[in-house]
């Protein structure tokens, strides 16, 4: 079976020279990356020398054909959902490396943003891979896998969560209960509850994303690192 492939909308950086960060974007259940893409000119301002990729999920929601998912979720609890976004996640980290890999940056100079799904995907990922990504921004998710994390824990990045108060889709109770486990393992994480906001991003959500990513491009959060010594 040839290897699966992703694509989605790309963006040089603003400061048209070559780029010093990657920001991959997320998309949730059933969205795609062309959606998720608005999102890069928003932020772009706060980085202005980093490229924005948004690859479109491989999958097909059952009895969706024209929708796109990273892993099955239907009625699956969020503590089961191991075996899809594993597989997932796999085809994400290919990915991602390669496009480091043709802007000619480190794994630490990547940071992952998702919204749901997508969000769980950053969160997985980001958190299991040495050397890892720079930085996480996790809206509307859960962390999938809370109880096999602290086994698991290869790198640490600085991590913002943000949910609204009202999301009706994913309980924000997961990013309260992500909060605790990340501050457990000493993973830099800082979180925001958006008081009235459902299942959505809204404008202070997206900006407290692009003053998180632009104190991670200047160096201004604590910089990500492996959870035991490596050689990187």
């Amino acid at each position: 079976m040839a290897p699966i492939a992703l694509d989605g909308p790309r963006h040089a950086p603003k400061s048209g020279r070559a780029a010093k960060q990657l920001v991959v974007l997320l998309h949730g259940l059933g969205s795609d990356g062309e959606d998720i893409d608005m999102l890069a000119p928003l932020l772009a301002p706060a980085l202005p020398h980093a490229a924005f990729v948004a690859p479109t999920a491989p999958f097909f929601p059952r009895n969706a054909p024209d929708q796109r998912q990273w892993f099955e979720i239907g009625d699956i609890p969020v503590s089961q959902l191991h075996a899809g976004i594993e597989e997932a996640v796999a085809v994400l980290d290919a990915f991602v490396d390669a496009e480091r890999a043709r802007l000619k940056l480190r794994a630490r100079d990547v940071a992952l943003v998702g919204f749901s799904q997508g969000a769980m995907m950053a969160l997985w990922s980001g958190l299991r891979r040495d050397p890892g990504p720079g930085a996480i921004v996790a809206y509307s998710g859960a962390l999938v896998g809370d109880t096999r994390l602290p086994a698991e824990l290869r790198w640490k990045p600085p991590v913002l969560l943000v949910h609204g108060s009202d999301d009706q889709v994913i309980h924000p109770g997961y990013s309260d209960t992500a909060q605790r486990v990340l501050k457990d393992l000493s993973v830099p994480v800082r979180a925001l509850f958006r008081r009235g906001l459902g299942h959505a991003l809204d404008a202070e959500s997206v900006g407290a994303g692009a003053a998180f990513l632009a104190d991670w491009a200047d160096g201004k959060v604590p910089a990500a690192a492996p959870h035991a010594t490596t050689v990187n």
